[in-house]
């Protein structure tokens, strides 16, 4: 009887000592909801910008607008959304798009960049990011960041600029501006020359003759008595 009664202890012993399925279910839930919580955070902290701001010495105090890594981006004038004129293979390859994986992906600016970001799809089915309605693009000359060697450029139907970050709208390098100087005469001087005397004009002198008038020589008369 005691035996019995000490294996049925025994056994309520384990059972409450054992978790039960439900609380070893809702404990990994929690494990789970926590480390995804966690996840996202991380990921929006330290996620960087699709299209951000930048200085450029060629563009003065002027911030320009780069790619997640800090490339330069470039804007077709007088390309459109509506209008598309980088469309060919060559000029895709020279000027590469800036995409993303989807549609539904999330744009996100960076600070001081000004303007609407959205999505284009291309004919070849890549989705590009456009800033204020114009396609961005990155330039296959550049080599390093904070290079622009694709401004100014003329080709495929119209000029590649970089883009402001303030205007959203494309940006020309700063000139300095110089003020032409008056041209002087030059003077001509010819070395050893000794210069010739000015020409002396003489006025003749015109001499009236003055009529002389003969003087009469009358003989001394003789003496009366002769």
């Amino acid at each position: 009887m005691l035996d019995r009664e000490s294996q049925q202890t025994a056994a309520r012993s384990r059972r409450r000592g054992r978790p039960s399925a439900l609380a070893i279910c809702a404990a990994a839930v929690t494990v789970a909801l926590v480390a995804s919580f966690a996840a996202m955070a991380l990921a929006s902290g330290s996620a960087a910008p699709t299209v951000g701001s930048a200085t450029n010495a060629k563009f003065g105090s002027e911030k320009i607008v780069v790619d997640a890594h800090g490339r330069t981006l470039y804007a077709l004038s007088p390309e459109t959304t509506h209008h598309l004129l980088c469309k060919t293979n060559e000029c895709l390859h020279a000027w590469p798009p800036l995409t993303v994986h989807s549609r539904k992906g999330k744009l996100t600016a960076g600070p001081g960049v000004h303007g609407h970001l959205g999505i284009l799809r291309r004919s070849n089915g890549t989705f590009q990011v456009t800033l204020g309605g114009l396609p961005l693009y990155h330039f296959s000359g550049d080599s390093a960041k904070g290079a622009a060697n694709g401004e100014s450029i003329k080709s495929f139907g119209g000029t590649w600029h970089v883009i402001s970050a303030a205007t959203d709208a494309p940006l020309e390098p700063a000139m300095t501006e110089t003020t032409p100087s008056s041209p002087s005469t030059p003077t001509t001087s010819t070395p050893g020359a000794t210069p010739a005397p000015a020409p002396t004009t003489t006025t003749p002198t015109t001499t009236t003759p003055t009529p002389t008038t003969p003087t009469t020589t009358t003989p001394p008369s003789e003496p009366y008595g002769y």
